[in-house]
């Protein structure tokens, strides 16, 4: 009976605290990126070709969330910026006190890009604003043309699709304008960029689309997804 009315409180406070975190990142131009994907769709591996496009020594770092382990962190670690892992400990989601809680002991202001790998969950992520500049769903060809229509939510509150691994599109029955217009009659225009962390195919528009968003930190687009 009481469960309504507990979430709401739940996501109300979460909103609160994720609209002072958006603040502190507007204010110090920081543009963040909240990704979202089912497991294994390759998060990590964007994030490892995202990495090592930066040159050392620039404003970079990562949060990534997972309910055990720290094997992700210990991957994004090996580029040379900060990255500390969130252990949800059984948790679906990433939510804003946690990512307050991990920006403590770091020095924000000096950032000029913070990406949050979210944990591997299609549904309970979308509810959860973090702050962020956008949310950007991954989708793999390795799954369903049909999962925007299936988990709509996120699909809709993301400004951009990255369809992962398409070097397996020759072994894999999936159709990528079936998906993409599944994508489109969820959220109308949504952007779309095809990728393939195995040989780089893309990345380079997809580093392209980040600094683009970038130059929209503060401006009236920039306001949350």
């Amino acid at each position: 009976m009481n469960r309504l009315p507990l979430e709401g409180k739940v996501l109300k406070e979460n909103d609160r605290i994720a609209a002072g975190l958006r603040e502190q990142f507007v204010s110090h131009g920081i543009l963040c990126l909240n990704l979202i994907s089912s497991p294994g769709s390759g998060k990590t591996s964007l994030l490892e070709r995202t990495l090592e496009n930066f040159r050392p020594g620039e404003k970079v770092a990562v949060l990534t969330g997972d309910i055990q382990t720290e094997n992700d962190a210990l991957r994004l670690s090996r580029y040379g910026f900060p990255v500390k892992q969130i252990t949800t400990g059984g948790t679906c989601h990433l939510d804003a006190r946690m990512i307050k809680r991990a920006l403590e002991d770091w020095r924000v202001e000096e950032l000029d890009y913070l990406f949050i790998e979210n944990v591997g969950n299609l549904v309970c992520p979308a509810s959860y604003d973090l702050g962020e500049a956008a949310k950007v769903v991954v989708l793999s060809v390795a799954e369903g043309e049909d999962k925007p229509l299936k988990y709509p939510s996120i699909f809709f509150k993301s400004e951009l699709l990255v369809l992962n691994k398409i070097d397996l599109l020759p072994y894999v029955p999936f159709d990528v304008e079936e998906a993409a217009g599944n994508a489109r009659r969820v959220h109308p225009g949504m952007e779309i960029i095809r990728v393939s962390c195995l040989t780089g195919h893309g990345v380079h528009e997809w580093a392209k689309w980040i600094e683009r968003r970038r130059r929209l930190v503060g401006a009236p687009e920039a306001a949350p997804a």
